[in-house]
């Protein structure tokens, strides 16, 4: 058997705060939407899917829930890493020290949207 990864879909407790995330901050393009519900959109090769949990797993607390996860998005970016996360944090993105690893051949750095999410920023060197 053989897989293609086409689309990734986040499950939000916020819809737009998060459509503000990745279409106003990260830059990805809107393919589809269904307003306040659903949005698609291109990220290179692969589609990032936004939907809208049921109002039954809302968190009740003002605070979003975040909660552990294994999964990390990776986008590949052909600018200096280091400017492009000086510009997030200027735009109040959490965004961690960069990563450098002897014999790897990427300069990486990891990120949060608001909801917790991890995304990795990775330049080839």
């Amino acid at each position: 058997m053989k897989f293609n990864l086409e689309t990734i879909i986040i499950f939000v407790q916020n819809f737009e705060k998060l459509k503000d995330f990745y279409v106003g901050i990260l830059e990805l393009e809107i393919i589809e939407e269904i307003p306040s519900q659903w949005i698609l959109l291109q990220a290179g090769n692969c589609k990032i899917g936004l939907h809208q949990i049921g109002e039954s797993y809302l968190s009740e607390s003002a605070q979003y829930l975040q909660s552990e996860t294994n999964t990390k998005m990776v986008f590949e970016i052909y600018e200096d890493l280091a400017k492009v996360r000086d510009t997030l944090i200027a735009k109040k993105v959490k965004m961690r020290d960069i990563m450098v690893w002897e014999n790897y051949p990427y300069v990486l750095c990891d990120g949060e949207d608001p909801e917790g999410n991890v995304f990795q920023l990775k330049q080839k060197r």
